[in-house]
Order: structure tokens, then C-alpha cells, then sequence
């Protein structure tokens, strides 16, 4: 897909409203430094676009991206941010939940991991989260680039078994420096737009 434009158009804080929006929603959720923001700069083609950096926990709010005026990247805060205080993880946690389960124009979560390293904690309890609430989910495994090409296999079989995934779900290795998965990561999103592809069903979605 050819990005002609890009701008964030809101920023929601822990107290904020959230916006009413009329144009479909891809979600972009995982842990500090997993590399979110990168990977929303490679998909957009910008480079700054979503805020980089080299310290965790840099994206505190819920950042609404319109595309192309059509639709909407949602960057949501990074879980398992070790040096902010409990109370306001919880608040992030909290925050996260209400645009999951609220917002009626959400097509698809992307949740990221990072391939180097099992799924932690904070993963898995992401997902098992996401697959209560029955909402439809795609697991990015981002940094493809820091493993060898024969490790990575072996990496995304180990992350779809500690994540519990099954064979239907689909898990895409992505990398920023290559490109890897990104044409397969437009498609799962055009299938959406398409209306062929999986949209955000009513159960676990709560009003007001």
C-alpha cells in the first residue's frame, strides 16, 4: 500500500476521552522496547513519524496516526516498563484495556515480541488477555535481523508454544532493517479494509 499521508491526529492520556473515530483502527500493542514505534515509522515509510528512542517506556499515551485519511495506526503505551512505579503500569494497563475493549472501530490487534528472547510475563498475560476478550489478534515477531536466518524458525516455533498459539493464528517475522514481513503485515491489514479479512467482533466489547 502506497502511504500519500501520514500526521498524528490525537493523543490520549490516562484520563483523556477517547476519540469517536469513523475510520477502522489497527492497534499496535507490546512490551517497552520491543521496537513499536520503528516498526510503525517502516510500515508508513517515515521516519519519524511515531517517536523513537533509545529509553523504554517512551510512549506514555494512546497516539491516534491518521493514514491516507482512511484509517488509523493506534500506538498504545508499552507494557513491562520496569523503572515507572506500579500505580502507574496499572494506570497504563487500565488504559490499554479501555481502548481495547471500547473503541468500535478496531479491526485488528498487532501484538509484538521480540525475537530474541522467549515471551515474557507481560506477553503472555497480553495475549491470554486479548484471547478471553475474543478479539482478533496478529503476532509480530519483531528484530528478525538480530537472529540468523536458521535460528528464526526455530525462534517463532518456541514463541507460538510459550504464547500458546494456535495453527490458525498467524505469527509473522518482521524486520525493520529488511523489510521482512512487512508485505505480509499490509496484506493481513488490506484484507481488513477489504472487508475479507478478520474484524474486531462484538463479544468482549463494552460501551460508555
Amino acid at each position: 500500500m502506497i502511504i500519500k499521508s501520514a500526521e498524528l491526529e490525537t493523543v490520549c492520556g490516562v484520563t483523556s476521552k477517547l476519540p469517536d473515530n469513523q475510520m477502522p483502527e489497527f492497534a499496535f500493542v507490546g512490551r517497552s522496547n520491543v521496537g513499536k514505534s520503528s516498526l510503525i515509522n517502516k510500515l508508513v515509510n517515515r521516519k519519524d513519524l511515531a517517536r523513537t528512542s533509545q529509553q523504554p517506556g517512551k510512549t506514555q499515551t494512546i497516539n491516534y496516526f491518521r493514514l491516507n485519511d482512511a484509517f488509523y495506526f493506534v500506538d498504545l503505551p508499552g507494557y513491562g516498563y520496569a523503572k515507572v512505579s506500579k500505580e502507574l503500569q496499572a494506570k497504563w494497563g487500565k488504559m490499554i484495556e479501555r481502548y481495547l475493549l471500547k473503541s468500535k472501530q478496531l479491526r485488528i490487534i498487532f501484538q509484538l515480541v521480540d525475537i530474541r528472547h522467549e515471551p515474557s510475563a507481560g506477553d503472555k498475560q497480553m495475549h491470554d488477555w486479548i484471547s478471553a476478550n475474543r478479539l482478533p489478534s496478529v503476532v509480530l515477531v519483531t528484530k528478525a535481523d538480530k537472529v540468523s536466518r536458521s535460528q528464526i524458525s526455530k525462534q517463532l516455533a518456541m514463541i507460538r508454544k510459550e504464547l500458546k498459539l494456535k495453527a490458525s493464528d498467524r505469527l509473522i517475522a518482521c524486520s525493520k532493517e529488511t523489510g521482512l514481513g512487512f508485505d505480509e503485515v499490509w496484506t493481513v491489514m488490506e484484507e481488513c479494509l477489504n472487508g475479507t479479512g478478520t474484524e474486531s467482533p462484538e463479544a468482549g466489547r463494552i460501551d460508555n
